[in-house]
């Protein structure tokens, strides 16, 4: 327990120091939420009509923007070699990791994005439905995340790959999510599609350190 709390503080310390954490995503969130008025028009219906879509495609995008430095960095210096050679798992450093770039990068999109709701006119019945979503579907992001920076650790500029890898995954999580904040404004059952998202997030929970750390080792030969 005490190794886990020692990488996870390390990771957090990594994360906020280089700046390519919580302000870099949330800047962009904030950024591309703020522009969709200036782009689509100040029509309240509309605005209200693409809310769910908007918030869930810009946390999705804003999550993207640190995903390359998730293992990149540590590889470059050697120190994946030493952690690799450590008691804890490699799917277990995977995990931690993945966990760390949520807390940095997702968790201030969830508490951010209430108060742009705001700004796209999102009906008052969905704000606590927009704030559950991405409480449980911005986790699932991270980790399918952590799958395409192990693939591409180790080359060189591979964010484009890296993106192209995993916005393919992210599909069901981005149509779950914003599915159950449609539903909630439209003031029909939300739960199908939040049991759903639910289900997806612990999927990939469950699958995606086995599959990073499977990537990571093939490089590390």
């Amino acid at each position: 327990m005490s190794a886990t709390l020692a990488v996870l503080t390390r990771e957090l310390r990594l994360a906020l120091r280089s700046g390519g954490g919580a302000g870099l995503g949330l800047a962009f969130f904030l950024i591309v939420v703020m522009l969709i008025p200036f782009g689509v028009g100040p029509v309240p219906s509309l605005l209200a009509q693409i809310a769910p879509g908007t918030l869930w495609i810009a946390a999705l995008l804003a999550c993207l923007l640190s995903l390359d430095r998730l293992f990149q960095a540590d590889f470059e210096d050697g120190t994946l070699d030493i952690l690799a050679l450590s008691p804890m798992p490699l799917e277990g450093l995977v995990a931690i990791k993945a966990f760390a770039h949520w807390i940095t990068t997702g968790l201030p999109l969830v508490v951010a994005a209430p108060i742009l709701g705001v700004t796209l006119n999102l009906p008052e019945s969905a704000y606590w439905w927009l704030v559950i979503s991405l409480a449980v579907g911005t986790p699932a992001l991270s980790f399918l995340g952590a799958i395409g920076a192990a693939l591409t650790v180790g080359i060189r500029r591979g964010g484009l790959l890296l993106s192209l890898l995993v916005l393919p995954l992210y599909i069901p999580t981005l149509i779950f999510g914003a599915k159950c904040v449609t539903a909630a404004s439209e003031g029909v059952e939300v739960m199908p599609a939040f049991l759903l998202l639910a289900g997806v997030t612990l999927l990939t929970l469950a699958l995606t350190p086995f599959a990073a750390a499977a990537a990571l080792r093939m490089h590390m030969r």
